[in-house]
């Protein structure tokens, strides 16, 4: 299965797990710097929501602003050449702390040869079997 019909499927799964609610202000938002409108999809939040959880299942330790990179885009500047920008950090963080809610992940303890303040997170037991029941 490719990861787009993964991803899908686990976004499905995800609207029965009732942490994950979608905030009133992300329908006002924009999803990324090279976007010039609010998001119109419905079930966006979810479908960033599973994105997510399999960028932590498959990296191990993920943290909100290596995940800004992830989401990022190149920025139109008018005349100017485009220019690549992080995605805003608000909606990882909060579905980062709703999985945290959940259950699914948790923040990584200290690591050998990482700084000692937060490394990010990762999959917990139950994060990796309920990504893992979905074939």
């Amino acid at each position: 299965m490719n990861s787009q019909e993964y991803n899908l499927k686990l976004a499905e799964a995800l609207k029965k797990v009732p942490e994950f609610k979608q905030p009133e202000w992300s329908r006002l938002v924009k999803s990324g710097p090279s976007k010039e409108r609010p998001i119109d999809d419905l079930d966006f939040w979810h479908k960033r929501a599973a994105s997510v959880l399999r960028q932590v299942y498959k990296k191990k330790i993920v943290g909100v602003n290596r995940l800004r990179t992830k989401y990022g885009s190149k920025k139109n500047r008018g005349f100017r050449p485009e220019e690549f920008r992080k995605a805003g950090g608000k909606i990882i963080r909060t579905v980062l702390q709703q999985s945290d809610k959940a259950g699914f992940t948790e923040i990584a303890k200290d690591i050998r040869d990482v700084r000692s303040k937060k490394p990010g997170r990762q999959l917990t037991k139950k994060g990796k079997e309920f990504m893992e029941a979905i074939k």
